[in-house]
């Protein structure tokens, strides 16, 4: 009998994390929702059910310790393996803040979710990562975080923003750095592209669904898949 691939999404109990969580769960695998808030996510477990995924709610918050060291110790108690990760969770801040008006205070408060979060729940998850025979991390980025598109003359991606942005050109070299210690995983960012969702008032062209696309592609790479790198549902985005 084949195990069942066990995976979890961050921010999972709406927009793109849910869309991914549900695109997992068409695959077999078994999906946690990881959601800071219970009845959110529990009512989207219960969606993901309903629609024949088999899926579990793990409360969540990936700004703080006590919160990722629970959601771990249920893994470990259930499974005592993870072989996937998406870490999905993310805030915009102040949208758009120019660099010249933000504060340290919004900035940090934007990083603990977008980059100390993932590190947060990465190294609480690395334990049991270790233990698949195939486990993936991936870590959602944004076109924005590129600076080569950021600095190249005709490419338009908004205003400048002092915020949010630069956290994802952060998150980019964190997932390097854990690509190159983690030689035994996939390591790799993603970009969903314009989305439509809460965290852009819903400004965006494309669906939840079409920005789960990339993220779960990277979730079910082959043995000879890249790792260490950024995508989108084209292909490479240049850092």
């Amino acid at each position: 009998m084949v195990e069942k691939t066990i995976a979890l999404v961050t921010g999972a109990n709406k927009g793109i994390g849910y869309e991914i969580a549900a695109g997992l769960g068409a695959l077999g695998m078994s999906v946690g929702v990881g959601a800071r808030d219970r009845q959110r996510g529990e009512e989207a477990v219960a969606q993901l059910r309903a629609n024949g995924a088999d899926a579990f709610f793990v409360p969540l918050d990936v700004t703080d310790d006590e919160s990722v060291t629970s959601a771990a110790s249920l893994l470990e108690e259930r499974f005592g393996r993870l072989d996937v990760l998406v870490n999905n969770a993310g805030i915009a801040g102040a949208w758009h803040s120019k660099p010249s008006v933000v504060t340290p205070d919004g900035l940090r408060e934007v990083l603990e979710t977008n980059v100390i979060g993932v590190v947060r729940v990465t190294n609480a998850l690395l334990p049991l990562l270790e233990r698949s025979t195939h486990p993936r991390i991936v870590n959602q980025s944004s076109h924005l975080s590129s600076l080569t598109l950021q600095t190249t003359p005709g490419v338009e991606l908004g205003d400048a923003d002092g915020s949010y942005t630069p956290t994802k050109t952060f998150l980019n070299a964190v997932t390097v750095q854990y690509a190159k210690e983690l030689t035994g995983m996939k390591v790799n960012g993603v970009c969903p592209g314009y989305v439509a969702t809460d965290l852009n008032g819903h400004q965006g062209t494309e669906t939840p669904a079409n920005g789960a696309k990339a993220a779960i592609r990277l979730a079910t790479l082959a043995e000879d898949g890249p790792t260490g790198g950024l995508f989108d549902d084209a292909g490479t985005v240049p850092w």
